[in-house]
C-alpha cells in the first residue's frame, strides 16, 4: 500500500508534466501568410507579427497570441431588400433637398493589429458609423442631379478621402483601400418618374442648345469670311488708288515740266486732248484761213457743224506786226 509521501510525489510529478506540457504547447505558434499575429504581455501588446511561419514565444500566461486576418474585408452601407426596416437608415437629403438611397461598398483591412485590438471594442461599428457620415456629409453637399448622373465618381473620390480622414482621427488599426457607390436612387417610384421626365428636358434643351450653337458658329464663320473677303478687296482697292495716285502726279509732273520747256505747245496739246475727251466721237478740223488764224472746226454725225471760237496764235500776231512795221 503506498504511503502518504509517495503520494504526493506522484501528483508532483503529475503536476510538473502538466506544466511542462503547457510550457510546450504555449511557447510555440504558427502564423499563416493570410494572417498576422500580435503577442500581448501581461495584457500588454507587443509588436505585431506578419511574417508566415512558426514563431517562438513566452509561455501562457506571460503572453498569449491574437491572429488577424491581413485579406482585403467588404462593408456594404445600404438598403438591403431583404430588410425592409432599414429603408429609412440609408435615406439622405441633398444639398438641393431631394431624397436619395444609397448604396456604398468600402474595401478595408487591418493594418495594425495592437489598435484594432485594444483601442476599440468593436471596430467594424465605428467603420459602419464613420461610413455613413462620411457619405451623407458628400450627399449633403451635392445636388440630385449630379448624384444620379455624372457626379458618382466625385463623389465616390470626396466619399473616400473624408472617411480616410475619420477613421485616422480614430486610430482603430484600418487602413480603408477603396470605395464604390454601387447605387444612388429615388426613393419610390413615382418620384423616379417624375425626374426621368425633367432629365429627359434637360437632355432635349441640350440638344437644342448645341443645335443652336452649331448654327451660330456656321453663321459666324461665314460671316467671318466675307468680312475677310471686304478687307482683302478693300485693301486691294486702296493699294490701286494709291498706284493711280501716284500715276497721276507722275503725269502731272511730267506735263508741268513740259510746260516750263514749251508752254505755248503744251497749252496747245491740252486744248486738243480737252476737245478729244470732251467730244470723243467728233471729228475735229484743223485749218488755216486767210488771216493765218487757227479754227477747230468739230463736224458733227448728223453733218451738223459746230463753231469754235478761233484761238488766235501769238507766233502769228508776231510776224504780222513785224511785217506792218517793215512796210511802214
Amino acid at each position: 500500500m503506498m504511503t502518504l509521501k509517495q503520494i504526493y510525489s506522484w501528483i508532483g510529478l503529475i503536476i510538473g508534466a502538466i506544466i511542462l506540457a503547457i510550457i510546450a504547447l504555449t511557447s510555440w505558434y504558427t502564423v499563416d501568410e493570410s494572417d498576422q499575429a500580435v503577442v500581448i504581455t501581461f495584457g500588454k501588446a507587443d509588436e505585431g507579427i506578419t511574417e508566415p511561419g512558426l514563431h517562438f514565444k513566452l509561455p501562457w500566461p506571460i503572453q498569449s497570441v491574437e491572429k488577424l486576418s491581413k485579406e482585403t474585408f467588404s462593408l456594404n452601407f445600404g438598403y438591403d431588400p431583404e430588410q425592409a426596416e432599414n429603408a429609412d437608415v440609408v435615406r439622405m437629403i441633398t444639398g438641393d433637398e431631394n431624397i436619395l438611397q444609397a448604396d456604398l461598398v468600402v474595401q478595408w483591412k487591418i493594418v495594425d493589429p495592437a489598435k484594432y485590438i485594444f483601442n476599440s471594442n468593436d471596430p467594424q461599428q465605428i467603420l459602419y458609423n464613420a461610413t455613413s457620415a462620411s457619405l451623407r456629409s458628400i450627399i449633403g453637399s451635392s445636388t440630385v442631379d449630379e448624384a444620379l448622373t455624372d457626379g458618382k465618381a466625385e463623389i465616390e473620390n470626396q466619399v473616400l478621402d473624408l472617411l480616410i480622414s475619420v477613421m485616422d482621427d480614430y486610430e482603430v488599426g484600418i487602413a480603408i483601400q477603396d470605395v464604390k457607390l454601387q447605387e444612388v436612387d429615388l426613393p419610390n417610384e413615382e418620384v423616379r418618374q417624375a425626374f426621368m421626365k425633367v432629365t429627359d428636358a434637360r437632355e432635349t434643351m441640350n440638344t437644342k442648345k448645341n443645335e443652336a450653337d452649331k448654327y451660330r458658329n456656321e453663321i459666324f464663320e461665314e460671316a467671318q469670311g466675307e468680312k475677310d473677303a471686304i478687307i482683302s478687296r478693300a485693301e486691294g482697292d486702296k493699294i490701286e488708288r494709291v498706284e493711280i495716285a501716284r500715276g497721276n502726279v507722275a503725269g502731272f509732273n511730267a506735263l508741268y515740266n513740259a510746260y516750263k520747256n514749251d508752254p505755248e505747245i503744251t497749252r496747245s496739246r491740252l486744248v486738243l486732248e480737252t476737245l478729244d475727251e470732251v467730244l470723243p466721237n467728233a471729228n475735229i478740223y484743223i485749218m488755216n484761213d486767210d488771216g493765218n488764224t487757227l479754227k477747230y472746226l468739230p463736224l458733227g454725225q448728223n453733218g451738223q457743224t459746230t463753231t469754235i471760237p478761233p484761238v488766235e496764235d501769238p507766233k502769228q500776231d508776231e510776224v504780222e506786226e513785224e511785217s506792218n512795221n517793215d512796210n511802214q
